[in-house]
């Protein structure tokens, strides 16, 4: 008996009994469209946070100034009363210095509001150098960015985001336009393209930037800086360089050895593998608890043909007694049992596709359907028809014919 003639039979017994050979393919079925979702979802979240992070900036270090420290008997980073404050020589040192920085921008942030005609918006103005589009990857979407003689001149200049600029400009153009930030006119030189959600979910939109000495001078009153960002001169750099930033700071700081440092040097490539490798967890813990939907079906396919072995014990005994051989008995069941998970798996692939696409519209929940999950489901599908389809099969095969005919 050749293989095409098995696979006839196999359906043929399968066809008898579609009812049955429905609900047995439900839990292949569940299962597989519950792994594809499950991991859609968790492979969405991880690409949402990556590009938020992403968005940060790449090659993106921060300096600020204080220590970090858990038991809070240092101050939080970007605390400048704590030790020795951060400069801006620091900063130039910083890049003068250090060969694996390429930028730096100083960041001093100040609380303002911001009046144009009869419109305001309450908002963080950032303080910063001509350098933070480049540092941010942010583009300027209209208008331009300050430049290096406007940060000398601590002019009043200011480039705001989209969110400040809709609140503030409805239906029309805000270069060229005054706006009053803290009842001090400064004129908008630009607008930022849209940037969207940090990855702590503020609106990285909304907020307007101006010359660093601008701020320090005319909104804060002092010349302290908050917070410096720096950018590497590629990603694999980024370790060297923090490294190199806390050597150099500690030198001009005139730390003692053993001493805290009394700033922080934090690397984004760090928050992005911490992010990385919790979704990735959390993604293979979804798809393990689905993947218990399948192991399941796996045991329904196994009790199904164990049925069909009974209740076919005396055909199997005709077809041995005229001439079949074991393999071609054990063959049969086995297709039969590959069959089903096969057809269980294609039909949950489609339902799990389906999903995946509709929870975004539904739910708002980000995801991204995987090729690999599709690809790992329908083999997964086959090596459960395999597994759970051999035992049945086997114990049909071993039948004895004689035995077999006098089934009743």
């Amino acid at each position: 008996m050749n293989v095409l003639m098995i696979i006839r039979i196999a359906f043929r017994a399968l066809a008898r009994n579609k009812s049955r050979a429905a609900l047995t393919m439900l839990g292949i079925i569940i299962g597989v469209s519950a792994v594809i979702v499950m991991v859609s979802i968790g492979q969405g979240a991880s690409a949402t946070v990556q590009s938020q992070i992403e968005s940060m900036g790449t090659n993106l270090l921060f300096v600020s100034a204080g220590a970090q420290n858990v038991g809070g008997v240092r101050g939080g980073a970007g605390d400048s009363n704590t030790g020795s404050p951060l400069t801006v020589e620091d900063l130039e040192a910083v890049k003068r210095e250090v060969p694996s920085v390429s930028l730096v921008s100083p960041v001093v942030n100040s609380r303002a509001q911001l009046v144009a005609g009869n419109q305001n918006w309450s908002t963080q103005v950032q303080g910063v150098s001509d350098q933070f589009p480049e540092i941010r990857k942010w583009a300027v979407q209209s208008g331009g960015f300050f430049t290096d003689a406007d940060v000398r001149t601590a002019a009043r200049v200011v480039v705001i985001g989209q969110t400040i600029a809709d609140n503030l400009f409805p239906g029309q153009d805000a270069v060229g336009q005054t706006l009053r930030v803290s009842n001090m006119p400064f004129r908008v030189v630009g607008v930022m393209a849209r940037k969207g959600q940090d990855p702590q979910g503020r609106d990285q939109d909304d907020a307007a930037f101006a010359p660093y000495t601008s701020v320090q001078k005319k909104l804060l009153g002092n010349t302290r800086v908050q917070v410096a960002y720096v950018s590497a001169v590629s990603q694999d750099a980024t370790y060297t360089a923090q490294t190199q930033i806390a050597e150099l700071l500690r030198q001009r700081h005139k730390l003692a050895p053993g001493a805290a440092d009394d700033f922080t040097v934090r690397n984004m490539s760090d928050v992005a593998e911490a992010a990385n490798q919790t979704n990735s967890t959390m993604t293979v813990l979804l798809g393990c608890i689905a993947g218990v939907s399948l192991l399941v079906g796996g045991i329904g396919i196994m009790n199904i043909m164990l049925v069909s072995v009974t209740e076919r014990t005396r055909e199997i005994g005709i077809r041995m007694a005229i001439g079949a051989r074991s393999s071609a008995v054990r063959t049969q069941f086995l297709i039969e049992s590959i069959v089903l998970s096969l057809t269980g798996g294609a039909t949950g692939i489609v339902l799990g596709v389906v999903a995946s696409v509709t929870v975004p519209l539904l739910l708002g929940w980000p995801t991204l359907v995987s090729t690999a999950s599709i690809v790992g489901s329908v083999l997964f599908s086959a090596a459960v028809g395999i597994f759970f389809g051999y035992y049945p099969a086997r114990k049909a095969a071993g039948l004895d014919p004689i035995e077999a005919l006098r089934y009743e």
